[in-house]
């Protein structure tokens, strides 16, 4: 399945039987002091870097999170999506449980981006699935709804069906939507991460739908999270994983390794590619 994302002047497909696409994930400024600064001060240039760094160490898509308590996200959602589409040529990722955020941000844009998110909450549904439709966008589905996020995968599954046939009762196609099975930490339930993959086969034999990750959390609280992010990336798109919010600076190599293994990435160009850009420099 393909999903189709764009910026003012390029387009990435989101491919189930493609490379995985790289949602940079650095403009967010949970646990990030100098981001959450930067945006209360209005400085967009540290923005604006963040962007930028992100899309040469090889993002794909930059996501755009403004959420900083006190904040008028309405206007720093537009503020800062005008900005770093003028900076980058990669499309955006609107990420904000605000309606009116998305609104200000799809309208600066003026593009096609993806919105991040909606979830199978009723009011989630009525709110984002409109702009979904009114903008010709794409969304990320999260797996939970009024009851919290289900316990066991064919739940998960379960919400998924329920937001899928809503955006189809409005005109709004599946390729349209990226489902987002979540992960917790296996620091709290060593079955998390087992339940998550096993969503995705689920959702991925049943659909074949594209689907994306923030496989960070999978290894939270818990000592060397490196080492465990690698491995849940590496088994999440071996089950079916085509999109990944990450710290791509990092992830990257993992990445463009894990699509070189399955068959993805023809004569290993791509990874060859990435690792010759991105050699150490002598001094």
């Amino acid at each position: 399945m393909k999903t189709l994302i764009t910026s003012r002047s390029k387009s990435v497909t989101i491919d189930s039987e493609g490379p995985v696409t790289m949602i940079g994930e650095k403009i967010n400024p949970t646990g990030r002091k100098r981001l959450a600064a930067a945006l209360t001060e209005g400085d967009l240039d540290y923005v604006i870097d963040l962007a930028v760094r992100q899309v040469d160490d090889g993002a794909d898509i930059v996501d755009i999170n403004v959420g900083v308590p006190g904040l008028d996200e309405v206007k720093a959602m537009r503020d800062v999506v005008a900005a770093v589409s003028d900076a980058v040529d990669v499309p955006l990722c609107l990420d904000s449980p605000s309606h009116e955020s998305v609104a200000a941000g799809l309208d600066a844009c003026q593009a096609r981006p993806l919105i991040n998110s909606v979830r199978g909450e009723e009011a989630s549904m009525k709110e984002i699935l409109p702009l979904v439709k009114e903008y010709d966008a794409s969304v990320i589905a999260l797996l939970l709804d009024e009851e919290g996020i289900p316990e066991t995968a064919e739940a998960r599954v379960a919400v998924a069906r329920k937001i899928i046939e809503r955006a189809d009762s409005m005109g709004i196609p599946i390729e349209k939507i990226v489902i987002d099975p979540l992960v917790l930490t296996v620091g709290s339930d060593s079955n998390a991460g087992r339940i998550t993959l096993d969503t995705i086969e689920l959702l991925t034999a049943e659909y074949g739908i594209n689907i994306n990750l923030g496989a960070s959390n999978v290894s939270f609280g818990l000592p060397d999270r490196h080492t465990l992010n690698q491995a849940f990336l590496g088994l999440a798109i071996g089950a079916g994983a085509s999109c990944l919010i990450t710290d791509v600076a990092k992830m990257a190599p993992t990445i463009h390794a894990a699509d070189l293994l399955r068959g993805r990435d023809q004569h290993g160009t791509r990874y060859i590619k990435y690792f010759r850009a991105h050699a150490p420099k002598d001094d």
